[in-house]
């Protein structure tokens, strides 16, 4: 059963913009003279030549949609959808009430949106500018689903799926994108609690993750994605005290499960449907099992105090990088894991390195670095990296570790380069949500305490958004100069930013 949200205009607000220079056609203008000594006289007869624009090559066509959930009880919520290029607000459509949780699909053209009660909302983003708030479609999930996440890719079957775990029935909905139908349920085995789908496009199998607290084994329930219209639970996988994130590799090899009460990272090999067997000599502590601390202990929590919470993969140097929130007292971490696969030059060597189902390389699984963040750090996003800026790790956190931010209560945002693994900067917070002040409109901070962040690649600059639970604003950091540019009225307090490209 489907409801069509009625038409509503919304007013944009002000709009804070960046000026870009438009390239100009510099026209110049030759004379070829000619002349003639049979009584023609002198005739000038002029040639226009067109010269090339000049200037930096345009930004990509792209948007960053940004969800926000107004002060007032029960108001609907909002999406803001916002030109890469031009930093300026083309729509804003009203979404469900208190929206618990937004995520894009795996190309970028729709925004999924959930509330704890069930209302689903699915969002046209193809053609973004002038978006309708009476293009927004509702649907609702079974009653008591208690909905808690969103993960949405085009598996093995091709079919573009939106995946959600439902906590109240312990079970996995799978809904058609295209139609937001639900074409099939996923029972989750054994008594955890489903809280995240890990997958990615072509993937034969997404993993539910489900937890049993912090003091049982979580595991994974392998789920089979090669019809489009079925899907069957073909493995139960344990792994660690309390999983709470994971990623898979683009090339759907591996996934990683995050362990944030043991402190570590659960490797699947996803072609085997089964638990990684690491290379000799990669510090373990169980089988297919990464400890993120130096000094591992036996057991189910070898690594207690790192409570790690969030990871993004680094695919321009093969690399892992996950976020522990430590102690919260004190400030956070990010380890840099070295990831390589086998490739096909090493297989006439290597006889165990297949096409289909490659091994890990020497190294695979090494912490090469771990770096200090800010205090209770929540997400890292990574910028892949261009020829202008190399891959770096934005991290938000809660409050300041440094003690340089004039108020070490509010959030912080810590820049890290990944080639030299080394904190690039640490970008300072301002408290609450005050009224915007010019002199806050170019200076280099954000707002509030950040709830997301999500960096966006891109010539001649890359750009990072963030948004703040307690803040009514985004601020976009420019990934050349690293330093915040502008902020953008959402209307409401942030929940998430997402960005249409990588």
């Amino acid at each position: 059963m489907f409801v069509t949200l009625r038409h509503m205009h919304q007013p944009v607000g002000n709009r804070l913009r960046r000026s870009n220079l438009a390239g100009i056609a510099v026209f110049t203008l030759s004379f070829a003279a000619v002349l003639s000594t049979v009584g023609c006289g002198n005739q000038y007869r002029p040639v226009v030549s067109a010269i090339g624009p000049v200037g930096p090559a345009g930004q990509p066509e792209k948007f960053a949609v940004a969800v926000s959930n107004p002060t007032a009880d029960n108001s609907l919520g909002l999406m803001t959808v916002v030109d890469f290029s031009g930093d300026t607000v083309t729509s804003t459509p009203q979404i469900l009430a208190n929206p618990s949780y937004f995520q894009l699909n795996a190309n970028g053209t729709q925004g999924i949106v959930i509330d704890p009660q069930g209302s689903l909302n699915t969002v046209p983003l193809s053609n973004p500018v002038g978006l309708l708030t009476s293009q927004v479609v509702q649907t609702t999930l079974p009653v008591g689903s208690n909905p808690v996440s969103i993960s949405s890719f085009a598996p093995a079957s091709a079919l573009l799926t939106i995946f959600i775990p439902q906590a109240g029935t312990k079970t996995v909905a799978a809904i058609n994108a295209g139609t937001a139908a639900l074409y099939d349920t996923v029972g989750i085995q054994g008594t955890g609690t489903p809280a995240y789908v890990v997958g990615s496009t072509g993937t034969p199998r997404v993993y539910a993750i489900s937890q049993n607290g912090t003091s049982a084994l979580g595991q994974v329930d392998a789920i089979e994605t090669v019809s489009s219209t079925s899907l069957s639970d073909s493995a139960q996988i344990p792994v660690g005290l309390d999983p709470v994130y994971g990623v898979m590799t683009t090339d759907d090899r591996r996934a990683f499960i995050i362990n944030q009460a043991s402190g570590t990272i659960t490797v699947l090999n996803v072609p085997s449907n089964a638990l990684d067997t690491l290379p000799t000599g990669t510090p373990s502590s169980g089988p297919g099992t990464i400890p993120l601390c130096s000094n591992p202990v036996a057991g189910n929590a070898p690594c207690p105090n790192n409570n790690p919470v969030w990871a993004d993969l680094n695919t321009v140097n093969t690399g892992l990088v996950v976020l522990n929130k430590g102690d919260g007292i004190h400030g956070g971490s990010l380890s840099v894991i070295n990831i390589p696969l086998c490739n096909s030059a090493a297989q006439a060597t290597n006889p165990n390195c297949s096409s289909t189902n490659p091994v890990d390389a020497a190294g695979f699984g090494q912490i090469l670095a771990t770096v200090p963040v800010g205090i209770n750090p929540s997400m890292v996003s990574v910028l892949q990296g261009t020829n202008a800026n190399p891959p770096a790790a934005y991290v938000i956190n809660q409050a300041d570790s440094t003690g340089t931010c004039a108020d070490p209560t509010s959030g912080t945002l810590t820049v890290i380069n990944l080639q030299s693994n080394q904190v690039v900067t640490t970008i300072c917070g301002v408290s609450g949500a005050p009224p915007i002040a010019p002199s806050l409109i170019t200076s280099n901070v954000i707002f509030g305490h950040p709830n997301s962040v999500s960096a966006t690649s891109a010539q001649p600059t890359g750009k990072v958004y963030v948004t703040s639970s307690d803040s009514t604003y985004l601020s976009v950091l420019y990934t050349d100069t690293n330093s915040v540019q502008t902020h953008i009225p959402l209307q409401g307090n942030g929940l998430r930013v997402l960005v249409t490209q990588p």
